[in-house]
This record gives structure tokens, C-alpha cells and sequence, in this order.
């Protein structure tokens, strides 16, 4: 994975174990920034680990999923909280790397925030995407818009 990656990135992930482990195996002579706990997976609350039939609210949760935006989870949070706080992390890492390459590892729903602005799709459309473990997604930076050049590459 890594040979197929920019070889003066930087690479940063969140801070979760799956991510640090990946970046780390990837970065071979690439800057390593510090784990960024705003690149972490969406928050699902009470529904975290479990699987769609074991949730007790399924008209939440089919909710949650055909009509993403402001639902959340129970102690969740909402697909515009997850989005917003990845945007965050993401301007950061632009102001601090201008006019560099930054590989982000990151989990599906991270990615799938700033893919949904790179193509400009509705939250339900943009869960209609995969992304899969150890996949690149490619999105370049135009100065005001984003563009999506591979999603869901696997090399």
C-alpha cells in the first residue's frame, strides 16, 4: 500500500488503534504527524457494537441511516457532527501542510464525510459508497472545492 501512496506526504490518522497501526506501517520515511482524536469514526452511542438487530429503536436507526443529517444515535452523534468535526481536523491539516500531500488514515465514515463534499451528494447517497479496509481514496484540493479522483481504491 504504501509504494502506491505520495512519497513526501504526511501522514496522519485518528487516534484509534486500527488507524495508528496502519499509518504507522505505511509511513515508511514520511513525516508522522500525532494521532488526531477529531479523525475518529463516527460516535454511535448506545449503538456501538452492535449489530442492526440488536438496536431496540429500529425506526431511529432506519432513520438515522435513509435520512442522515441531524439524527443521532442515543449518546451519539449526528452525520452533520461527525461531518463538522472531520472539516475541522481537515482545515487544520490544509493550513498546516499547504501545497502538500497529507495521507489521511482514517475509518469509513470519516472518509465518507469528505467524499460526500468532494461530489457533492446528499448524506443518503453518499452511504451508498464503499469503502473498504485498506482502500485509497484520492480527493485533491482546488483552493475552494474538492475532487474526488479514486474512491475506494484497492491497489
Amino acid at each position: 500500500l504504501s509504494r502506491h501512496l505520495p512519497a513526501e506526504a504526511v501522514v496522519v490518522s485518528s487516534d484509534l488503534i486500527r488507524a495508528v497501526q496502519t499509518a504507522d506501517a505505511i509511513a515508511g520515511g514520511r513525516e508522522r504527524l500525532a494521532p488526531d482524536p477529531e479523525l475518529r469514526e463516527i460516535h454511535f452511542g448506545a449503538w456501538e457494537l452492535q449489530g442492526f438487530d440488536g438496536i431496540e429503536d429500529q425506526t431511529l436507526l432506519r432513520a438515522f441511516w435513509e435520512t442522515p443529517g441531524d439524527i443521532c444515535p442515543p449518546g451519539g452523534e449526528s452525520w452533520h457532527q461527525v461531518s463538522a468535526r472531520v472539516d475541522r481536523a481537515i482545515a487544520r491539516l490544509r493550513a498546516a501542510h499547504p501545497g502538500k500531500d497529507v495521507i489521511v488514515v482514517a475509518h469509513m465514515g470519516t472518509i465518507l464525510t469528505q467524499v460526500q463534499q468532494a461530489l457533492g451528494l446528499s448524506g443518503y447517497d453518499t452511504f451508498a459508497h464503499k469503502i473498504d479496509n485498506l482502500s485509497v481514496t484520492e480527493l485533491h484540493w482546488h483552493g475552494d472545492r474538492w475532487e474526488a479522483v479514486r474512491i475506494n481504491h484497492c491497489p
